[in-house]
């Protein structure tokens, strides 16, 4: 399967997307996990991305749609994968279209995470917390959801003009969500055999 994982920052994409991944047998390919190890081994890319990220900022659409052709294109990603994090704006999805249709492959489901704002903003203090992502501060958590509210949240509409979208309440204990994905994954999963 071929699917896309988005909701705003803190939704629990991260946390469900290894889970789905598992079961399904397929790459959990995060950006956001790709650009920390950058920013971790401070590389070019590393640099640039932690300046940009620091301001609460989305990294530009050409940086990432060049991480990300370069990791589908990886052996392990031939047989389908689950994007977390792209694409997030309307011209990713144009650049995801265009890579797929090169193998002929196409997107089977987009899976949307909903969680109320105010519980995003405790998640991710509590995650700083615990992980000291100075990344995390409310301030830049709130411009996040900003900037998702703006540019991502959108595509949730062009997915489903295209019949692809499932919803899926991200409220709750992480098991209860997982158990909601599974639940619209499974009929998809067991249709493509």
């Amino acid at each position: 399967m071929r699917l896309i994982i988005f909701g705003a920052p803190g939704a629990g994409k991260g946390t469900q997307a290894s889970r789905i991944a598992e079961r399904y047998g397929v790459p959990a390919i995060s950006t956001g996990d790709i650009f920390r190890a950058n920013i971790k081994n401070n590389t070019e890319l590393g640099q640039q991305v932690k300046a940009i990220t620091a301001a609460g900022n989305l990294v530009p659409d050409d940086v990432t749609n060049a991480i990300v052709e370069d990791r589908l294109a990886q052996d392990d990603a031939q047989g389908g994968f689950l994007l977390d994090g792209y694409p997030r704006t309307a011209a990713q999805v144009h650049a995801l279209d265009a890579m797929l249709a090169k193998k002929d492959n196409s997107i089977d489901k987009v899976l949307m995470l909903t969680v109320d704002n105010e519980e995003i903003v405790t998640r991710l203090l509590k995650r700083a917390e615990i992980e000291g992502r100075a990344d995390d501060t409310e301030e830049v958590v709130r411009e996040r959801l900003n900037v998702y509210a703006r540019e991502t949240q959108p595509l949730a509409e062009v997915f489903a003009t295209r019949h692809l979208l499932v919803e899926v309440d991200g409220m709750g204990e992480v098991d209860d969500v997982t158990a909601r994905i599974f639940a619209a994954l499974d009929p998809i999963h067991a249709a493509k055999g």
